[in-house]
């Protein structure tokens, strides 16, 4: 009888992907046979992307990598792990702040889905300090977010830029 593949999950609002989600990304595919990255649907922020262009991103970056999966989800996380037969919930931790956070999520799913388990994975020192949100920023006051995401996802940016400079004029 062969083995069940390990399925983890990566979720996350993405928005965009940045190289250190790239980075756990890699990292959490030695730890389970497929990874399935996340994407929140969360209708109470404003992002840069929709759910459908997060979505995208993540494939065209991941293009060709069978074991890693995108998808989008909306409600608890738990209920989509094990909807999907999930065992691991792959989460990014970059400070003491962002532990504290995640050790009582991990608790709490714990809870919700005991045959679930949490990994916390520290992304890699080039890639520790980038955000989503920073880049966000960076790239809405027209900086250059050139090594803090993927040229794929640089390239999105760079397209709704040009086009919010178009719609503005």
């Amino acid at each position: 009888m062969a083995a069940s593949p390990r399925i983890a999950v990566f979720p996350g609002s993405f928005d965009p992907l940045t190289n250190g989600h790239v980075d756990l990304i890699e990292r959490a595919t030695h730890l389970a046979d497929r990874v399935i990255v996340a994407v929140l649907k969360n209708a109470g922020k404003q992002p840069l992307f929709g759910v459908d262009d997060r979505v995208a991103m993540i494939r065209e970056v991941f293009a060709g990598r069978a074991e890693v999966v995108a998808d989008a989800f909306s409600g608890l996380l738990m209920d989509y792990a094990r909807a999907h037969k999930a065992s691991i919930v792959i989460r990014g931790v970059r400070s003491a702040a962002d532990l504290d956070y995640e050790r009582q999520m991990a608790l709490t799913n714990r809870h919700l889905n005991p045959d679930v388990d949490t990994v916390l994975l520290l992304p890699s020192a080039g890639v520790g300090h980038i955000s989503s949100s920073l880049v966000r920023e960076i790239a809405s006051l027209g900086g250059s977010v050139h090594g803090m995401v993927p040229p794929a996802v640089e390239t999105w940016i760079a397209r709704r830029s040009s086009a919010a400079r178009t719609h503005s004029v």
